[in-house]
């Protein structure tokens, strides 16, 4: 028998309007809270979250300093000027940060460079942070990254065209507020790239060879919501229920990468980001057929398991038919999402790939997860495959 370790944020609140009780939700922080800094973006203002949040504050005494200029795919450089200029200053009893997986990873390093006298850089790797954080409460408004439930935090290094991950399970927030509510606004891109990036999550989780039955139990289901929600979602994008099954299958995502870890599609994203500045969760989702159909032979029964419970195949189908319907499914949702094909289109060309087959391949901590080793050439062949 194996032991399985696993850790996770104290208490999460799941249901549209969520947000409205964050004032009096604050006790579960289990500290005093007289000042807080409010991580957020620009559409947060346009919709009036920003003020909604600030006035509950305000009537509970709490001084909120507002925090918006954290990038979309935020660089190292990015993160410690804003801490400098503004974190610091504000010298928060405790942070809430409401948006995407950029801002919830960076009020994650912010609460714990608080309380590391240490540069941010020397953070960067698994369990390099030495002391807990500065309490958090996060609030996702896209159902993607899982961010909020992970011991993960990404920057971008703009010198080296790659994206690096802190991990630490002192980056583990309090409480996580799921509000459906706050995702009936975004744009359609988005929520295809980061629902296609909260499947990958599970999908990727399900396969890796870190799997465990505790990874297992949220992969399974976060697939099945979101196979069952994800095109409703992006059609009709006022549906309440389909943005609540999202959220949470996102959030059971972000579980069971937390488990298991994701693996090579992932490995492969990081250059496309670092260096052609592909969003993360449309990398994913470009990525993610060629490499389970790159997998399928070491991983078929899983594929078959990920397949059923989506609806997609039968328990009859064979390992490998099933695990064809699997994929063949997710090529229609990316095109059905309007997700991009064609790397061309980032700047991308033939003489990149095998910098890129480098770089990849350096992401040792996902790749290692993956069934099947995947020498230089393969990444190349599997970049090749959106260079049509």
């Amino acid at each position: 028998m194996s032991l399985y370790h696993f850790q996770t944020v104290k208490h999460f609140i799941h249901g549209p309007g969520s947000l409205d009780s964050l004032g009096e939700r604050l006790g579960l922080l289990d500290t005093p809270v007289r000042r807080v800094a409010l991580i957020t973006q620009d559409a947060m203002h346009r919709l009036g979250v920003t003020e909604r949040v600030v006035a509950q504050l305000k009537g509970l005494g709490v001084e909120t300093t507002v925090i918006d200029n954290v990038e979309i795919e935020p660089t190292l450089e990015n993160i410690e000027g804003v801490f400098r200029s503004t974190i610091a200053p504000a010298a928060p009893d405790a942070l809430i940060a409401i948006g995407g997986g950029s801002v919830l990873d960076a009020a994650k390093l912010f609460a714990v460079m608080l309380t590391n006298d240490m540069p941010l850089k020397d953070m960067l790797g698994i369990d390099k942070v030495a002391h807990p954080g500065k309490p958090m409460v996060l609030v996702p408004t896209t159902s993607g990254t899982g961010s909020e439930v992970t011991p993960n935090a990404i920057v971008t290094l703009p010198d080296e065209e790659l994206k690096i991950g802190v991990v630490s399970r002192h980056l583990l927030p309090t409480l996580v507020l799921l509000d459906a509510n706050l995702t009936l606004g975004l744009p359609k891109a988005i929520t295809a790239a980061t629902g296609m990036d909260a499947f990958t999550h599970a999908l990727e989780s399900f396969i890796s060879t870190k799997a465990n039955p505790v990874s297992d139990t949220f992969a399974l289901e976060s697939m099945r919501l979101i196979a069952g929600s994800i095109v409703e979602a992006f059609q009709q994008p006022g549906s309440v229920q389909a943005r609540s099954d999202m959220l949470l299958g996102s959030m059971y995502g972000g579980l069971a990468l937390t488990a298991a870890g994701t693996a090579a599609v992932h490995a492969l994203a990081y250059p496309l980001g670092g260096k052609f500045h592909v969003t993360h969760g449309v990398a994913n989702a470009m990525l993610l057929p060629h490499v389970m159909a790159f997998n399928l032979d070491s991983c078929a029964a899983r594929l078959k398991r990920a397949a059923c419970v989506c609806g997609i195949a039968h328990h009859a189908d064979s390992d490998e038919v099933a695990a064809g319907k699997l994929i063949e499914q997710i090529k229609q949702w990316t095109q059905v999402l309007e997700i991009p094909q064609n790397l061309r289109d980032f700047g991308v060309a033939e003489e990149h790939l095998a910098d890129m087959a480098v770089a990849a391949s350096k992401v040792t901590r996902l790749m290692i997860n993956n069934p099947k080793a995947l020498s230089l050439d393969d990444i190349q062949q599997l970049y090749r495959c959106l260079l049509p």
